[in-house]
């Protein structure tokens, strides 16, 4: 009988072990930011399923073992990624910065920490945290002076910031390096900024052509190359860009409102709020709705576009609750669809204070003064 009491006693404290060790990977689990699920099909039919397994794989390894820091920075690169696919900024970096902290708060040494200052610098600077990017880049390129992401990121830093002399000191390194997609890409972005239209185009074909067809970087760098074609007059040739894009990257968001706006600048406002309304359907790109917005303001549709614009401003009310710095898109909406540019010039100014060499924010500024009538400033 006491055998049996024993027993009993013992299977009792087993199960109460088994519901705690449960409860605790429970906790961890909970965490863990979860991965959304993409309500439609966007890029290849197989790229949803294997970024599923992935996640799956990388949050077991991290309960298994919570100092598992390689595979929480995999997470947060996925987090980074599928934030550029999805569209679903406010929830993703976040959560990119909440799993890179974890891994900057434990006990984490060299590479692995020289990895995670270098994914946080890339999330800063997609939630437009250029300062602080900038000084977590800094760090990183200490910890790696050969590394063409470190260099990258610093470029990305002083182009925002306006440094121009030293982004081009930092992509020439870069390009040095690994002369590959991410680097012509930004070897073409600041021959832009010099003026050098031709030599922008060419890197930017470079950049393509270095990249795999079908993945969103290569499909992005496509784009750029069409936008370029068509702020400089070739619109022919920016829709043939954009429409390689969609064909080597199914239900591409960004190359559909491309196409778009393409149609928009040659009068098709049918086929450009089709495509419009397909693009802002797969996922939720502020951009696609400011485009909308504009279109139905040009055509005098007002109640539209003021609803358009109210949504608008949700939107990015929501991306500065996740820690956006939406100023300057802001000044724009402010300037553009509500036609108040003194609420413009407050959110262009608060801008202008963090980088006031920014080429950008200056030409914001330029416009807002230019509505406001004062050609001095």
């Amino acid at each position: 009988m006491k055998i049996l009491q024993i027993l009993s006693v013992a299977a009792l404290l087993i199960f109460l072990l088994s519901c705690q060790a449960t409860n605790k990977t429970v906790q961890q689990e909970q965490q863990i930011p979860e991965l959304l699920m993409r309500p439609h099909l966007i890029g290849p039919e197989e790229e949803m399923g294997y970024i599923k397994d992935t996640y799956q794989s990388l949050v077991t390894r991290i309960n298994a073992n919570p100092a598992d820091y390689e595979s929480m920075l995999s997470l947060a690169e996925l987090f980074m990624q599928e934030a550029r696919i999805s569209g679903e900024h406010g929830h993703y970096y976040p959560a990119a910065l909440q799993v890179i902290n974890t891994a900057l708060n434990g006990q984490i040494e060299d590479p692995l920490k020289y990895r995670a200052l270098l994914d946080k610098a890339s999330v800063l600077l997609s939630l437009h945290q250029f300062p602080e990017a900038k000084e977590f880049g800094a760090q990183a390129l200490k910890l790696n002076a050969f590394s063409a992401d470190a260099y990258g990121v610093m470029v990305d830093a002083y182009v925002e910031l306006g440094d121009y002399e030293n982004a081009v000191i930092m992509a020439d390194k870069m390009v040095s390096i690994r002369p590959d997609l991410r680097s012509y890409s930004r070897v073409s972005y600041l021959r832009e900024i010099y003026g050098d239209v031709n030599g922008s185009i060419e890197a930017m074909k470079l950049a393509v052509s270095a990249g795999y067809p079908g993945m969103e970087q290569t499909e992005w760098a496509r784009l750029t190359l069409g936008h370029l074609y068509e702020q400089y007059g070739h619109q022919d040739s920016a829709m043939i860009q954009y429409a390689s894009a969609l064909s080597a990257r199914p239900n591409y968001p960004f190359a559909i409102a491309a196409l778009a706006n393409g149609y928009a600048n040659v009068g098709n406002s049918k086929m450009a709020d089709s495509l419009n309304a397909v693009a802002s359907n797969l996922i939720p790109e502020v951009g696609f709705f400011v485009d909308k917005a504009m279109w139905e303001k040009e055509k005098g549709q007002l109640e539209n576009a003021n609803a358009i614009t109210k949504e608008v401003l949700a939107m990015m009310a929501d991306d500065e609750k996740a820690g956006h710095s939406m100023s300057l898109e802001l000044a724009r909406v402010h300037l553009l669809l509500k036609d108040d540019p003194s609420t413009a010039l407050d959110y262009a100014m608060k801008e202008y204070a963090v980088r006031p060499e920014n080429i950008d924010v200056n030409k914001v500024l330029a416009e807002i003064y230019f509505h406001q009538n004062d050609l001095i400033k």
